[in-house]
């Protein structure tokens, strides 16, 4: 299975909250997590960023060969592989390459979920690869700008649902994004000062949070990708 996560905005907490769902699925069994944003090396505290990476194989194109994949991925944790961003942008990559992509990562038997980063409203590789996915979900917070850009994306309205990032000092709640979006919220997200320290400190692999870990089996389980839903 391939799941996505991405963000309309910035900041979201996207890179976290994929990182958090593919250490909850390696607790199962081989699991593998995508970075096409960049953040997952610093957020596993590996000490340096895999190179080359799946940007480097999307600029190849659609006629890039599956098996180099296995050429990108590092260990990050117990049972979970990395397959890293590697370097440049993805500027003029047509669209047919992310779904290659997405189709590549999908035929591995291990389920891997993939942090998408910030997608726009323009067609390019990233707005395909997340399509071409078996689910993805939108991370966003209470933010107005943030909501104002996801009704614009067109993917939004496809989403299987909203991860839902819960700051107090924000005036919107879950409800708020359910009606905007128009999509279910999957679960909420509490923001804790022992998310941000352990993500600070590069050892979320090992100190997982509760409040984090719940939120992404919750999810997993409702998409239907967690293996004890299975059972």
């Amino acid at each position: 299975m391939l799941v996505c996560c991405w963000s309309p905005k910035g900041g979201s907490g996207t890179s976290v909250f994929a990182a958090a769902a593919a250490l909850v699925l390696a607790r199962e069994g081989p699991a593998r997590i995508a970075d096409l944003a960049g953040d997952l090396p610093a957020i596993f505290g590996l000490a340096s960023d895999p190179d080359p990476g799946l940007r480097d194989w999307l600029r190849i194109g659609a006629e890039a060969p599956t098996d180099a994949l296995d050429r990108f991925s590092t260990d990050a944790a117990n049972g979970l592989t990395l397959l890293g961003a590697g370097g440049g942008d993805l500027t003029g990559v047509p669209p047919e390459a992310g779904a290659a992509l997405a189709v590549a990562l999908a035929s591995d038997p291990r389920p891997t979920v993939v942090d998408a980063g910030v997608v726009g409203p323009q067609p390019d590789a990233v707005h395909a690869f997340v399509e071409v996915a078996d689910a993805h979900v939108v991370v966003v917070r209470g933010c107005y700008l943030a909501l104002r850009r996801a009704v614009r994306i067109e993917l939004t309205a496809r989403a299987s649902g909203v991860v839902f990032v819960d700051e107090a000092s924000r005036s919107l709640g879950p409800r708020d994004v359910a009606s905007v979006l128009g999509v279910p919220v999957l679960t909420t997200v509490p923001v804790r000062a022992s998310t941000a320290r352990a993500v600070d400190a590069g050892v979320l692999a090992t100190r997982l949070p509760d409040s984090l870990s719940r939120p992404a089996r919750e999810v997993l389980r409702r998409l239907g990708g967690f293996r004890e839903a299975a059972a």
